[in-house]
């Protein structure tokens, strides 16, 4: 029985752009059904190797067959198929590629067509040149009939049964008049197909076929020395296995052989993608033994850190049913993944004297994920700190720490940082004033993770590593012996402000950091500072507050004149109130968040009323 569905209503927006050819690269649409097709055989090859599918694998292909009289071209495969419900599900629905993302980047990207690939979208791509699109496909391991599904592209598609239809998938584009100003090749001619497959498929594993023949090489890229492959092969591979259209900023290739043989691909992308920081987002990399596909997304090849790279590993000696759970008890996988890592940190290390721009490049986009493996990874702390670039007080321009240690002050045997929000906030920081004065650089980290790894890194280089917002600081002078600070003169004031300020903090004390500003406040050195507090919280761990410690300035007219003012009458009512003013001032200073702003502000109006 025939039913007509509607599509989606993304999926009939995302038809109708297609339809009108916003891409004016159309040849990508038989890209795109040959790599589905592809999957498809992998996918079958897989379900009979690991879950004993009763399947006839001797012969898997892709077929090509072209009608120029009735403009048809069909695209064939005997892969795993599809039933009724995923065929709805897949085709008549794009919920599962980024429907309100996608259909935005489409509409603001006219003649783009990376966005096909990147977002994985390609069966709808053949509404750029069909009138009408059939597809009849069944699923292995399923008795009875398979599916029937056709649509010309507008607002619905019908569905039915179809009896006899074989195992796979068949799909027939009938295809629009040819229109040489519109870009629109004749999909049907023996040569243009030929050309799309030379230069998007020759390297599927599985062959294509028209007629008699095989239109692909179907030689495994990784296997045939780099010195036999152009860039165009490898780059449209990396298109392939990514979907990303770019091409990648850096190739990798390894060859172990000995005890334990396997042969590896990596690429390193151009730019991040969409997800990259998204819990399910997929990763990994496709492991092959003796070129037989084993899993698309093996996260056990590669540490989350490092889960942009894309690839390929073929392994000689795995076991073919190998299960994830196999995978990560194997030692063979964990050597792998060793030297994989390896591999790909000092190719990245190569990168940063060989090609500062590609460096540059790499940073901006995956620096943050990379700085996650200082947290997940102890043992390649010091490869990962020597790929790692930070700003700095010294420049505009990020700087590597054997650059800072190189140019550190005598005497000096800290690598000083400060964590914040923005660099200007960091720039700007009551704690950065004596270091600015008296010339000594300070690493401005503003990515989140920077707040955690840094007390996971105890030193680089032998120089231990500082926040100049922890701790005591007492830097030395270059022109003469450090000044004694009047401590016992303010100890009175010390004290009544710690115990006006109970609440907040743990300590009052004069301070060495500070040049310019009153006040400021510090983390003791074995705290965790507020925005890890903060973190924690935002993330249901709550605990108890940790109170810091409040540093005063003894120079700053505000603090002496508070001394007098204490001196002269501690009984004044208005001290109070200027000692929750000084608080509140050091604590926006340096960007944190006031408990009751309203009476922060109610106080400061006060103050200032009484000046006008």
């Amino acid at each position: 029985m025939m039913e007509t569905l509607e599509f989606q209503a993304e999926a009939r927006q995302l038809l109708q752009l297609m339809v009108h050819s916003i891409y004016s690269n159309k040849d990508i649409f038989l890209r795109e059904l040959i790599s589905n097709a592809s999957d498809a055989l992998d996918k079958l090859r897989l379900a009979k190797l690991q879950d004993g599918l009763e399947a006839d694998i001797s012969d898997l292909h892709i077929e090509i067959e072209a009608d120029p009289e009735a403009r048809t071209l069909t695209v064939r495969d005997n892969g795993i198929g599809m039933n009724r419900d995923e065929v709805i599900d897949l085709i008549g629905t794009i919920a599962k590629s980024g429907t309100a993302e996608l259909l935005s980047k489409l509409k603001e990207a006219k003649e783009s067509p990376e966005l096909i690939g990147q977002f994985g979208v390609g069966f709808y791509s053949t509404f750029m040149v069909a009138d009408k699109v059939t597809l009849v496909t069944h699923k292995a391991g399923t008795e009875g009939h398979g599916t029937r599904w056709e649509s010309d592209g507008g607002g619905t598609y019908t569905i039915e049964d179809a009896e006899d239809a074989p195992v796979g998938t068949t799909i027939t584009l009938h295809l629009r008049p040819k229109d040489e100003d519109d870009a629109l090749f004749d999909y049907a001619e023996d040569w243009k197909i030929r050309e799309i497959v030379k230069r998007y498929s020759d390297f599927i594993s599985f062959p294509i076929r028209k007629g008699e023949e095989t239109l692909n090489s179907q030689k495994a890229l990784w296997a045939r020395p780099r010195s036999e492959v152009t860039e165009e092969e490898y780059h449209q591979f990396y298109r392939h296995i990514s979907h990303d259209w770019s091409d990648p900023l850096e190739i990798i290739n390894m060859k172990a052989e000995g005890t334990f043989e396997y042969e590896a691909l990596l690429f390193i992308p151009s730019r991040a993608p969409h997800d990259l920081f998204q819990r399910d987002a997929r990763r990994g990399l496709q492991l092959y033994v003796k070129r037989v596909f084993i899993m698309d997304d093996s996260k056990e090849l590669i540490p989350d850190y490092l889960r942009f790279v894309k690839g390929v590993v073929d392994a000689a000696d795995l076991s073919l049913n190998i299960s994830r759970e196999i995978l990560q008890q194997d030692r063979h996988i964990q050597m792998i993944r060793r030297r994989l890592v390896k591999k790909v940190l000092s190719t990245i290390k190569d990168l940063m004297s060989s090609n500062p721009e590609k460096y540059a490049t790499f940073w901006r986009e995956f620096g943050r994920a990379v700085k996650e493996g200082l947290l997940s990874e102890p043992d390649n702390h010091k490869p990962i700190l020597e790929i790692s670039s930070f700003s700095s007080t010294a420049g505009t321009e990020p700087t590597t720490l054997a650059a800072y240690v190189e140019r550190m002050k005598d005497g000096q045997d800290e690598i000083y940082y400060l964590t914040g929000e923005t660099r200007s906030q960091v720039e700007n920081s009551p704690h950065m004033e004596a270091f600015q004065a008296q010339g000594y650089e300070v690493l401005i980290l503003t990515d989140p993770v920077d707040e955690i790894w840094v007390d996971a890194v105890p030193e680089f280089d032998g120089k231990k590593l500082r926040s100049i917002a922890r701790g005591s600081v007492d830097l030395k002078k270059d022109d003469a012996e450090p000044e004694k600070e009047p401590e016992g003169d303010f100890a009175p004031l010390l004290g009544f402000l710690k115990e006006k300020l109970d609440e907040q903090v743990k300590e009052v004390r004069l301070s060495h950091r500070l040049t310019t500003s009153a006040a400021c406040l510090v983390s003791d050195a074995d705290d965790i500072t507020p925005a890890l507090e903060k973190m924690y919280r935002a993330m249901g761990q709550d605990g108890p507050r940790v109170k810091r410690i409040l540093e005063l300035n003894p120079n700053h007219p505000l603090v002496s004149g508070l001394r007098s003012a204490h001196e002269g009458n501690a009984d004044e009512a208005s001290l109070p109130d200027t000692a929750e003013l000084l608080y509140g001032t050091a604590l926006l200073a340096e960007g944190g968040d006031l408990e009751d702003p309203a009476r922060f502000a109610k106080l400061l109006a006060d103050r200032l009323a009484k000046t006008v």
